[in-house]
């Protein structure tokens, strides 16, 4: 399922196998959410914008337009018309982060939709049985966020309580895969890692799902509160126990420069909502850093968003054009730079790719880490 090609220093580089196809790793995967890029990116876009890997949501999905009704138009792929790997997340972190009045049991999580306040319970079996009707190519473990920072007893309960829930995860899965209508009988599981910001806790936890022989392994609850020097503490941390033959997934993050800096670290999928959101209010990722097209400065730039850029919009576009769609409150104009973003993120994991195979990385890393995130 995974084949590591070449390493230096920690980062890898490798080849993920999956029933939908395989992912050449490093990768970042394109979140659409309900099963759709924000910005009016279509699955077929993502073709073009070199996409490896959709991610989409379970818990949006289940709350609209239901994962019964997804199943029932032939799962995710067919219903969206991605014909690659499909993720879904277990919907554990929107439980946490948008569910209001939500009541954690060992059983699992009661909540009230952000939608319409209707009552919802969601626990391992529940979110794996959401995720196979969706019939997605690798689904996620139920697992509690913790918003950091977080008291250390609570952590430590709340691991025990998420590896518990990883054994109903994995049985469950077992039984859906089996079932003579399921969608993807080849469905595949990652755990995830969770301990906040505490090693000891991480590493244990990850010690713990490894021995699990999962198809691969997340490290969760990260980038949701902590500073990006913990953050890399705790990936530095967690990558010794982590398998070397199984791909590693760190959700949730981030900037370009983060996700160089992680796969320094040994990580080899990542996502993020950041290049579609920033895309849509005019922040768009360059070479030389980030750009804000709301500037009156572009008013008059007839230069393509990024000229070292192939993407279809800087082919065609200046940021002359992108500038006055926004000002006009064109819908085009989020569609375009969403495209720019996407086909960014998507370049520069080539790029960091290359880069691995030709031993430079590391000074790639380095010359590039802080220059992305900065901006202009």
């Amino acid at each position: 399922m995974f084949e590591l090609l070449t390493t230096q220093n920690a980062a890898r580089r490798g080849v993920f196998s999956t029933p939908h196809g395989t992912v050449q790793t490093p990768a970042f995967m394109n979140v659409a959410t309900c099963g759709a890029i924000k910005g009016a990116v279509s699955a077929y876009d993502l073709v073009n914008l070199h996409a490896q890997v959709q991610l989409c949501n379970t818990y949006h999905l289940h709350l609209r337009p239901g994962d019964q009704l997804v199943k029932d138009m032939g799962g995710l792929r067919a219903f969206t018309g991605w014909n690659g790997v499909i993720l879904t997340d277990s919907g554990g972190f929107q439980v946490f982060s948008l569910a209001k009045l939500r009541k954690i049991t060992e059983d699992g999580v009661r909540f009230q939709s952000h939608i319409d306040g209707t009552r919802i319970f969601m626990g391992p079996e529940e979110s794996i049985q959401i995720q196979s009707n969706l019939g997605s190519t690798i689904a996620m473990a139920f697992d509690e966020c913790i918003e950091n920072p977080a008291p250390m007893d609570y952590v430590e309960a709340s691991c025990a309580r998420t590896y518990r829930w990883l054994l109903r995860c994995r049985e469950e899965l077992a039984r859906c895969n089996a079932r003579h209508d399921t969608v993807n009988p080849k469905q595949m599981l990652f755990g995830i890692n969770q301990g906040s910001t505490y090693e000891h806790l991480r590493t244990e936890h990850m010690r713990q799902i490894a021995a699990l022989d999962l198809d691969g392994y997340a490290i969760g609850g990260l980038a949701v509160g902590e500073s990006a020097r913990d953050m890399y503490r705790v990936i530095a941390a967690v990558e010794p126990e982590m398998p070397q033959n199984k791909p590693r997934y760190l959700m949730g993050v981030g900037t370009p420069g983060n996700i160089l800096e992680a796969v320094g670290l040994g990580v080899d999928l990542f996502d993020c909502v950041m290049p579609s959101r920033n895309a849509r209010h005019g922040h768009l990722n360059t070479w030389q850093g980030v750009i804000n097209l709301s500037n009156k400065k572009y008013e008059r730039d007839n230069l393509p968003i990024d000229e070292s850029c192939a993407c279809p919009v800087c082919q065609r576009h200046s940021r002359s054009y992108l500038h006055h769609l926004f000002k006009a409150k064109e819908m085009l104009a989020m569609r375009l730079c969403v495209m720019h973003n996407l086909y960014f993120y998507n370049h520069l994991m080539e790029e960091i790719r290359a880069r691995l195979e030709q031993g430079t990385f590391e000074a790639f890393r380095k010359q590039y880490a802080d220059l992305l995130d900065q901006r202009i």
